[in-house]
C-alpha cells in the first residue's frame, strides 16, 4: 500500500489529528515515514497481500511496524522511552482514527505493544535479527476469539482469522 494513498484516505478531522501531532515533533514525522515503508515493503516481500487480513502476517506487521518506528525513532533520539512513547503515540492515533471493528482495533494494539517490547529487547541487536524474531513470533502466534483471549496473551502476537 503506498502510504501517500493512504492519506488521502484520511477525512479532514483525521488528517488534522495526525498533523497536529507531528507539528508538535517536526522531525519525528521522516523516521516514523521510512519504518512504515519499509514495514509494508518487508510484509510485502514475505507475505505478499495477505498481512491486509486478520491474521498472523498481519499481527507481524503491526508488531514489526511499531518495532521499526522505536528502532528508527531511537537512531534519532538516543532515548529508548521517548522512542517507545512516541511510537504509541502514534500507532494508537492511527488505530483510533482508522475505526477498525473492535476486535480488529485491540488485536492490532495489542500487537503494536508487542512489537514496542520487541524493540525494547532487540535494542543493541540489528535490525534483521529483530525481524526474524518478530517473524517467529507471528508463525507461533495465538488465535483469538474474544477480548479477554487477548488481553492474557501478554508477549504473544495473536491473529483472529486463518
Amino acid at each position: 500500500m503506498n502510504i501517500w494513498k493512504r492519506i488521502r484516505q484520511l477525512s479532514l478531522v483525521q488528517l488534522s489529528k495526525f498533523s497536529w501531532l507531528f507539528l508538535k515533533h517536526p522531525l519525528l514525522i521522516f523516521p516514523t515515514i521510512k519504518a512504515t515503508k519499509e514495514t509494508f515493503a518487508i510484509c510485502n516481500e514475505r507475505y505478499g497481500s495477505t498481512h491486509h487480513k486478520s491474521n498472523k502476517a498481519n499481527a507481524f506487521r503491526h508488531a514489526l511496524w511499531n518495532a521499526l518506528i522505536c528502532k528508527k525513532v531511537y537512531n534519532l533520539r538516543k532515548n529508548k522511552q521517548k522512542s517507545v512513547f512516541w511510537t504509541q503515540k502514534v500507532t494508537d492515533l492511527y488505530e483510533k482514527v482508522t475505526r477498525n471493528e473492535q476486535m480488529d482495533e485491540a488485536m492490532d494494539l495489542h500487537n503494536n505493544g508487542v512489537g514496542r517490547i520487541c524493540f525494547l529487547n532487540f535494542l543493541k541487536e540489528n535490525e534483521a535479527e529483530m525481524v526474524n524474531f518478530i517473524q517467529n513470533k507471528a508463525e507461533n502466534a495465538k488465535k483469538v476469539e474474544n477480548l479477554a483471549e487477548i488481553q492474557k496473551s501478554e508477549n504473544q502476537l495473536v491473529y483472529l482469522h486463518d
